[in-house]
């Protein structure tokens, strides 16, 4: 449960903030612009803590930028383009990398969420999703949304499969497709702690532009 507060005074913030902690059952997050300095402050005095740090990116598309212009799959990986991946394979990839993340890291790691249907579908639209696909299924996948500006939501790859470039190629053929749709820059959010993420990122020119605390109680 998120939770967020609104007030012009410190002892108007923590009044509401002992309410709040007292009516609500924990754990209760919130999300802080790491430069409001104030508001960080009156989470922490809330008993709130810092959770994680998640930096975002300005990506250009541009391949003379990004130098991803002779990036390809290797030999044996396919890009299946954006709403042309079967939805059964996307969803079983989905779910399969889902798994290996929740036992690594934890999914709650994740920069961002796609909430479960009551089925149990965190796919939703499968046509933002563009995929690798091996000699025996799909290896990997890459989500772009755009909705005032395109945002990559997730680029993920089998543990089996990584280092081997294929998340390098799918940033390759997402960022082309945007590229020649007429968008400069994607939008991309990073947790600090992933430092392969922010490797990928940094090494094609991605700009860091800001980033957000979440904190806990």
């Amino acid at each position: 449960m998120f939770v967020s507060i609104d007030a012009w005074h410190d002892a108007t913030f923590d009044r509401i903030a002992e309410a709040m902690v007292a009516d609500l059952p924990a754990p209760l997050y919130t999300v802080v612009d790491d430069a409001d300095v104030d508001l960080t402050a009156s989470w922490l005095r809330a008993g709130f803590r810092v959770r994680r740090r998640e930096w975002e990116y300005s990506v250009p598309t541009d391949p003379l930028f990004t130098g991803l212009g002779t990036v390809r799959p290797p030999s044996d990986v396919t890009i299946v383009p954006a709403g042309q991946a079967d939805g059964v394979l996307l969803r079983e990839l989905d779910r399969a990398i889902r798994d290996e993340v929740e036992a690594d890291v934890g999914w709650h790691s994740m920069p961002a969420e796609v909430i479960a249907t009551p089925g149990g579908d965190t796919i939703g639209d499968g046509s933002k999703y563009a995929v690798a696909a091996g000699p025996h299924g799909y290896l990997g996948l890459i989500r772009v949304v755009t909705v005032i500006r395109p945002r990559i939501g997730l680029v993920a790859v089998r543990a089996g499969e990584r280092r081997r470039g294929i998340a390098r190629a799918l940033l390759a053929h997402a960022l082309e497709t945007l590229h020649d749709a007429g968008h400069a820059a994607a939008w991309a959010e990073v947790q600090e702690s992933n430092r392969a993420a922010s490797a990928l990122f940094k090494g094609i020119g991605a700009r860091p532009m800001g980033s957000n605390l979440e904190l806990v109680r």
